[in-house]
């Protein structure tokens, strides 16, 4: 049982350490991945293909080309040595005409220079395969010392070998040493590779161009803004995804009409009886009965003010243009309209597309819920390339921060908390939480520089 448990513990280690290595491997390559769709298909495409053209030119060129140039640069060479051996045959040829009329039979140009005309070997070329190809067959096949230039001329290929009472020069065909349509063969794979990543890549656009659009539409609807123009386009299952979403979209919206038209229905019979309510304590007169029970009806009348605001949220309002700079300007006068310190400060491009009679709410329950706690109260908006931040500081007791997000809980009331006022509803923020989410956006609760709590409010332009 020792050697098992031996055994199974090293197993488990070593399946840990191969989890933890295949782990690090895959976060090292989604760290080089790109994360666009687009480009990860480029990539899908390409990839492929330059391995393929790789695999290609080495198999077709390192083995064929390379086969191909060894055996042409062999019967040059062999060529070349059988002009030696006639020339040691036939000593009586003293012109060597005979051998130089035999050269041209065999489409080789020979000449004899005197014995130290031989030049100094000069730096190979680094890429020949010619040169290196020569000088391997020379060297196994005539064994004598020999000079090539294979660079300096570009259709010949010059050739000298030491003879024991000459030097024979020799020049020959660079085409009948070298299989030399190497340069059309990468210019043709890759002439028509280009061209066709280019057409792929191009589709490729065509294809990706409805997601794109889909996904606009799917932000624009969270933020609440219409997309007119929108229809399934693309591929089958694209045209599938933007039809569910579509379908979607009106299962929702035919949700929330069905929700305001219950709602308006509600409003409308319990305004009836509240208003029933009044007409009869007008009646009956006036005693301290009479005036308790007038304030509980205002009281109940506002309380479902409240609650069939934020059941109704602001459905059936399209966001548009608005300047909001104006729009906190118009929120600083009201609050000093009710005897409250207010200020605003606004950086950035004013016009920001929301809906504006929501969002003016939504700062406005933000700024009286610190106006109810605070003296001072301090609006700030800023807007930059990607979010409209609207935060509202006030120097009040603040709210603990434990419960920061308790508080937008519909309904709740805390002991201490600045959400509990004299016939408040707890609604404020949660309607103002509800407004910033149909926007795209959230409210965020933490401590101000001026003492009190801090709300902030961030939402896409």
């Amino acid at each position: 049982m020792s050697t098992l448990d031996t055994g199974l513990t090293f197993i488990r280690n070593a399946s840990q350490r191969v989890s933890r290595a295949n782990g690090w491997m895959g976060n090292a390559f989604k760290g080089w991945m790109p994360t666009g769709l687009y480009a990860r298909a480029l990539l899908i495409m390409i990839v492929p293909m330059v391995i393929l053209q790789t695999v290609v030119a080495f198999v077709f060129m390192e083995r064929h080309w390379n086969t191909v140039t060894r055996r042409l640069s062999a019967a040059v060479v062999q060529d070349i040595a059988s002009l030696i051996d006639v020339y040691k045959a036939f000593p009586q040829d003293k012109d060597r005409a005979q051998l130089r009329h035999i050269g041209q039979r065999l489409q080789l140009v020979v000449d004899f220079l005197p014995v130290g005309d031989m030049p100094q070997p000069g730096p190979k070329p680094f890429f020949s395969l010619l040169d290196q190809t020569l000088s391997s067959q020379i060297g196994r096949q005539i064994r004598r010392p020999f000079w090539i230039d294979t660079v300096g001329k570009s259709n010949l290929v010059e050739i000298r070998i030491q003879l024991d009472d000459a030097v024979m020069r020799v020049f020959a065909q660079r085409s009948a040493a070298y299989a030399s349509n190497s340069e059309i063969f990468i210019f043709w794979m890759l002439g028509t590779s280009s061209i066709l990543l280019i057409v792929a890549v191009l589709f490729l656009r065509n294809q990706i161009r409805p997601i794109l659009r889909l996904a606009d539409a799917a932000e624009s609807f969270g933020k609440g803004r219409e997309v007119p123009n929108f229809r399934p386009r693309g591929a089958r299952e694209v045209r599938q995804a933007a039809q569910a979403f579509l379908e979607m979209k009106a299962r929702v919206e035919r949700s929330i009409e069905q929700r305001t038209a219950m709602l308006a229905g509600v409003s409308h019979d319990l305004r009836t009886i509240l208003t029933r309510f009044k007409l009869e304590l007008a009646l009956i007169g006036d005693s301290p009965e009479v005036d308790g029970m007038r304030k509980d009806v205002d009281e109940m009348a506002g309380m479902l003010e409240a609650y069939l605001s934020f059941a109704r949220g602001d459905s059936g309002e399209v966001a548009q243009p608005t300047d909001m700079a104006m729009a906190l300007e118009e929120l600083r006068n009201d609050a000093e309209r009710h005897g409250h310190t207010a200020t605003v400060v606004f950086r950035g491009l004013p016009v920001v597309t929301v809906k504006p009679a929501s969002f003016k709410r939504c700062i406005a329950n933000l700024v009286s819920n610190a106006a109810r706690h605070a003296k001072t109260v301090a609006i700030t908006g800023h807007r930059d390339h990607r979010y409209l931040t609207v935060t509202v500081d006030d120097d009040g007791p603040g709210i603990p921060a434990n419960m920061r997000e308790e508080v937008f809980k519909p309904f709740l009331r805390l002991d201490d908390a600045r959400n509990q006022d004299e016939g408040g509803t707890g609604l404020g923020l949660a309607i103002a939480r509800d407004i910033a989410r149909s926007h795209g956006g959230d409210i965020t609760l933490g401590d101000s520089p001026m003492g009190g709590l801090r709300a902030a409010v961030r939402v896409p332009v």
